[in-house]
C-alpha cells in the first residue's frame, strides 16, 4: 500500500509530549511537512487538558509546567479561570508561535510496518509512511473501569472521572466516589457540599504527604516507574508512588470528616454497595476515579506489548523497536517529565540520524 503522505518523522499526540518532540525536531532543522508532522485526534489545541472538567480552576492545579521556549505567563485574572481554557489557549498560542505542522482531527487507527520497511501510520482517510515516530498519546482515550460484581444490576448512575463535568448535578443525592488519586480528591471535594452525603472508597489507605517535591526526590520517583517500564510492566500512576499532596483544603476536608477513606467494598447492589462484613451503603451515584491507561492500541500491528503487558523500554526508545519513541508514557508522564522526553527523544533521534 502506498501512502498518501511521506514524513521522516510522525509524532502522534500534541498534548505536552508531543509538543515538546515537535519543538526540538522544529530547532533541529527538520522544518516542513516532509521533515516531521504532528498527528493529533483533537478538534483543537489543548492535548487532554481540554477535557477537563470546567470547574477544576487553574489555581487547582498541581503543576503545569512551560513548554520549551515559551512560558505560559498566566495572570491573576487566569488564576480563577477554567484549566481547560487557559492551557487550551497557551497549547494554541505555542502552536502558532512555532509554526509547527500540527493536523487535526486525525485519529490514528494503526501503526504498522510498511514493505519498504517504514511506518505506515493510518487514519480513516489518510495515511502517512514515516522513518522514525515519537508516540505521545497519552492515557485520556483509555479511562479505566474496574469490575465488582453486581456492577450491572446498579440501578443508579455510574460515570467515570473523564465524563464528569461539576458538582452540580449531585445535588442532594449520596456519591460513592471510587478511587485514591489526585483526580478523586478533587472531586470529593466539590461534590461533598452538594451532595447529600459521600462516601470515599480506596483499594489501599491514602496516604498523604507534606515533604517539599525536591529534585532529588522528584528522581527517585521517575527511577521507581522506569525501573517497570525497562521491565516490560505497564507503568505505575506517579500518585502512587509520590502519595497525595497535604495541602490546605485537603486538611480541612480530612479534618472535617469529608476524607473519611473505606476500604474497597466488595460487590454492588441494586441500590448500592457491599462490604464483606456484610455492611452497605446506599448510593445514587458511583463515580469511579479509578485512573486512566497508555492509550497504545493504535500500536499493536508492531506487537511489542509484553506477556507483563507494558512494552520495554529504554529511555524513551522502544527495546524491541529502536525506531519508536514513547513520550509521555511511564517514567514521562507528568508535565515536566513529557519535556524532558521530548528533548530526549529528539536528541537520540537526531544521533541516529547523524
Amino acid at each position: 500500500m502506498r501512502a498518501d503522505h511521506e514524513t521522516d518523522v510522525a509524532v502522534i499526540g500534541a498534548g505536552q509530549a508531543g509538543l515538546s518532540a515537535a519543538f526540538y525536531l522544529r530547532r533541529a532543522g527538520l522544518a516542513n511537512e516532509s521533515g516531521f508532522v504532528v498527528l493529533d485526534h483533537g478538534k483543537r489545541a489543548g492535548g487532554a487538558w481540554q477535557y477537563r472538567w470546567p470547574s477544576l480552576k487553574l489555581d487547582k492545579v498541581h503543576g503545569i509546567h512551560d513548554l520549551p521556549g515559551l512560558a505560559l505567563g498566566d495572570t491573576p485574572a487566569d488564576r480563577d479561570k477554567p484549566a481547560s481554557e487557559v492551557v487550551s489557549a497557551y497549547f494554541d498560542r505555542y502552536e502558532r508561535t512555532f509554526d509547527l505542522p500540527v493536523h487535526r482531527p486525525v485519529d490514528v487507527r494503526s501503526v504498522s510496518r510498511g514493505a519498504d520497511g517504514r511506518f505506515l501510520v493510518e487514519s480513516v482517510t489518510e495515511s502517512w509512511a514515516a522513518r522514525w515516530l515519537i508516540n505521545a498519546t497519552g492515557t485520556w482515550d483509555r479511562p479505566f473501569w474496574p469490575y465488582y460484581p453486581g456492577q450491572e444490576t446498579f440501578l443508579g448512575r455510574q460515570l467515570h472521572t473523564a465524563d464528569y463535568t461539576g458538582a452540580a448535578e449531585f445535588r442532594g443525592k449520596h456519591v460513592v466516589v471510587v478511587g485514591g488519586g489526585t483526580s478523586a480528591v478533587q472531586q470529593l471535594l466539590e461534590i461533598a457540599p452538594v451532595a447529600a452525603g459521600t462516601t470515599w472508597v480506596t483499594r489501599r489507605p491514602p496516604v498523604f504527604h507534606e515533604h517539599e517535591f525536591t529534585p532529588e526526590y522528584g528522581r527517585s520517583v521517575v527511577a521507581k516507574v522506569d525501573e517497570r517500564v525497562r521491565e516490560g510492566k505497564p507503568p505505575r500512576s506517579v500518585v502512587s508512588v509520590t502519595g497525595l499532596p497535604l495541602t490546605a483544603e485537603v486538611r480541612a476536608a480530612r479534618d472535617a470528616g469529608i476524607l473519611d477513606r473505606k476500604p474497597m467494598f466488595e460487590r454492588i447492589t441494586p441500590h448500592g454497595v457491599q462490604w464483606a462484613d456484610g455492611t452497605t451503603q446506599r448510593a445514587d451515584v458511583i463515580l469511579w476515579a479509578t485512573g486512566f491507561r497508555a492509550a497504545l492500541d493504535h500500536l499493536a500491528p508492531l506487537r511489542l506489548r509484553t506477556p507483563g503487558g507494558g512494552i520495554r523500554m529504554d529511555g524513551t526508545r522502544a527495546v524491541d523497536e529502536p525506531r519508536l519513541h514513547l513520550v509521555g508514557y511511564g517514567p514521562s508522564a507528568s508535565t515536566v517529565g513529557a519535556n524532558r522526553a521530548g528533548r530526549t527523544a529528539v536528541r537520540e533521534l537526531l544521533d541516529t540520524l547523524g
